[in-house]
Order: C-alpha cells, then sequence, then structure tokens
C-alpha cells in the first residue's frame, strides 16, 4: 500500500551531483543547471545546494554542486501534462479578430 501511495503522490526524492553554469556579462546573463545522471520528468522538482546567490557584472562562473531531485508522483505528473497542453493551446489565439469584435 505505501508503494503505491508513494507512486501516485511522489514522495522519492534522489540526491545527485549538478552542473551549474552562471554568466552575468554584457554578451549574457543566463544561469542553467543541469542535472548529473539522472532523467527529468514533468512535475519533477530539482533543489540545487551551495551555490551563490548572484555574481558581479563581467563574471562567468561554472561549478559542480549537490542537488536534491523531488519526483513527482503519477497524479502530478498527468496535473502538469495536462496543464501545459492547455496552456499551449493559449498560444493559437494570435488574434485574427476583426477589430470591432474587441
Amino acid at each position: 500500500m505505501a508503494s503505491l501511495l508513494s507512486w501516485l503522490a511522489g514522495r522519492r526524492t534522489e540526491e545527485v551531483r549538478c552542473t551549474v553554469d552562471i554568466e552575468q556579462t554584457f554578451d549574457s546573463l543566463h544561469a542553467h543547471a543541469i542535472p548529473e545522471g539522472v532523467t527529468l520528468r514533468p512535475g519533477d522538482r530539482v533543489v540545487v545546494h551551495g551555490v551563490p546567490a548572484g555574481i558581479a557584472y563581467g563574471e562567468a562562473m561554472s561549478l559542480t554542486c549537490r542537488a536534491t531531485v523531488y519526483r513527482a508522483g503519477w497524479l502530478a505528473r498527468a496535473w502538469t501534462e495536462a496543464s501545459a497542453i492547455l496552456e499551449l493551446t493559449e498560444l493559437y489565439h494570435c488574434g485574427f479578430e476583426p477589430k470591432e469584435a474587441s
């Protein structure tokens, strides 16, 4: 029963290594966190530990740290996939209505 509840609700966690790339320069402003050795699925959450909150302008940094992956259960995964599809359909409405209808 406990494994069924875990499968539905998703209470599993995994500790993994994570490569973090942060840059704040004239050319780029980004922060990428890539968990290693794990495949992320819809609804999963990743918490990265030990990463600086920010860097000074003109700096770029790449480091390896620890991350916790919180696995989504079946219900959360299904909800995430369904809501993503519904939100995607909002992009289809491009405004081809006549101006009088607005």
